[in-house]
C-alpha cells in the first residue's frame, strides 16, 4: 500500500469521512495536460476527492489571477508562481515540483520528416522551411530567443506565424499546406498526433529547453485541506508514473 493511500486512511480518521467530498479546483498550464490528467484519475481513485482543473498558458493564468479568479491549486513554473507569492495570491511554502516539458518540432503527418539531429540541420531546417508557427506562450518565448542566437530571426520573420497558445498552433497545422513545420511543447505536440500531425522529435541536445513545472497551495484556497492532500500526492510514484506516461519526464 503506498504512504499516499495510508495518508488518506490517516485524514479521514483525523477529519472524518465527510472532508472527502471537497471538489478541489485546480488552474495548470496547459503543457502539462496529458500526464496531469492521468495523475488527477490516480488520485481520485486512491482519495474520494473530485478534481476540477483548468488549463491555461502561463500569461493567461497570470491574467486571471490578476482579476481575482481563485482555485485551490496552481501549477505554472517556478518564475510564475514567485510572481504570485509576490502579490500574495500563492502560499510561499509547500511547493510541488511535478516534472520538466520539453520542446520538439512539429508538422503534418504526411510530409517527410526533415533532419534536426543537430543544430546545424536544425537551423537549415527552420531557414528550408516555407511557413514556421509557434505559440507566444513559455515555449514561444525561448524559441523567439534561440532563432536570434542562431541568427536566423530576421530571415524568417515573413513566413511566422504566432498564436497565444499551443493549441492554436496545432490547429493552424492540421489545416496547413505546403512545407510547414511547428513548435510546441512534447506533450501537447503528443496530443494531436491523432488529428493528423506528428512528433519530428524534440530540439537537439545543446539547444533543447526545459520548462519545469510545479504546485503550490493558492492563499484563497476554498477547500485547503483537501487541497493539501492533492500537493502532497504529486509528489508520490504514483503521480510521477502518470505524468511520464503523458510526456512529462
Amino acid at each position: 500500500m503506498s504512504r499516499f493511500i495510508l495518508a488518506i486512511f490517516a485524514a479521514i480518521v483525523l477529519f472524518g469521512a465527510p472532508a472527502l467530498a471537497a471538489e478541489i479546483k485546480v488552474f495548470s498550464a496547459g503543457a502539462i495536460e496529458p500526464g496531469l490528467v492521468r495523475a488527477i484519475e490516480a488520485f481520485k481513485r486512491a482519495s474520494g476527492y473530485t478534481v476540477k482543473v483548468e488549463f491555461n498558458t502561463a500569461p493567461q493564468l497570470a491574467s486571471r489571477l490578476a482579476a481575482g479568479d481563485v482555485a485551490d491549486v496552481l501549477i505554472a513554473p517556478p518564475a510564475a508562481l514567485d510572481q504570485q507569492v509576490k502579490d500574495g495570491k500563492v502560499a510561499a511554502d509547500g511547493r510541488m515540483t511535478v516534472g520538466r516539458v520539453g520542446a520538439g518540432v512539429v508538422m503534418r503527418a504526411d510530409l517527410p520528416a526533415p533532419d534536426i539531429s543537430t543544430t546545424a540541420a536544425f537551423k537549415q531546417t527552420v531557414l528550408g522551411a516555407e511557413s514556421i508557427v509557434y505559440n507566444t506562450a513559455s515555449t514561444g518565448l525561448y524559441l523567439e530567443k534561440l532563432f536570434e542566437r542562431l541568427g536566423i530571426a530576421e530571415q524568417i520573420k515573413a513566413k511566422t506565424t504566432r498564436y497565444p497558445n499551443g493549441e492554436r498552433v496545432m490547429e493552424h497545422l492540421i489545416h496547413g499546406k505546403g512545407n510547414e513545420i511547428g513548435f510546441g511543447a512534447i506533450t501537447e505536440i503528443k496530443l494531436f498526433e491523432p488529428k493528423g500531425l506528428k512528433l519530428v522529435g524534440p530540439l537537439p541536445g545543446e539547444v533543447q529547453n526545459y520548462t519545469t513545472y510545479a504546485a503550490s497551495l493558492m492563499t484563497g484556497a476554498p477547500s485547503p485541506q483537501a487541497a493539501k492532500a492533492f500537493i502532497a500526492f504529486l509528489g508520490s510514484a504514483e503521480a510521477k508514473h502518470s505524468f511520464a506516461a503523458g510526456g512529462v519526464e
